[in-house]
């Protein structure tokens, strides 16, 4: 629908005039959706960021704010550690996750506190080699 409202016309008579031609074109056969229900309507207030957040729930992703992100990739970085096949391994991982630690605790970020110290490398070590000789 490239074309201009044609002066003089009424702009709904216009419209109307306009879906009647694409309908019969069939330009509104087989479109996504068609057969099924709207969504729910919720009594949530609107929310002009509604349809990135629903893209992003149903590609499965999740944007958490660095201090949150930082903490689970600590979690991570500590089950790592418990998993590492060499001690060398458990150092590796727990040094880079600290520099990532201290650098945040020096200058912070946007987002809630993120309420981590770096962890004693020596105290995880010793923890790994326990569970390993057990």
């Amino acid at each position: 629908m490239t074309e201009r409202k044609p002066p003089g016309v009424s702009f709904e008579s216009w419209v109307d005039k306009q879906i009647r031609e694409a309908e019969a074109r069939g330009e509104f056969t087989e479109l996504a959706g068609a057969g099924r229900p709207l969504p729910a309507v919720t009594d949530a207030p609107y929310d002009e960021l509604w349809w990135i957040k629903r893209k992003m729930a149903r590609e499965g992703l999740s944007v958490l704010p660095p201090t949150l992100a930082l903490r689970k990739e600590a979690e991570d970085a500590l089950a790592a550690a418990a998993a590492a096949p060499s001690e060398g391994a458990v150092r590796r991982i727990v040094e880079a996750v600290n520099a990532k630690i201290r650098e945040v605790m020096f200058k912070p970020p946007p987002g809630p506190p993120l309420g981590l110290k770096p962890y004693d490398v020596e105290e995880i070590v010793r923890d790994w080699r326990e569970r390993r000789e057990t």
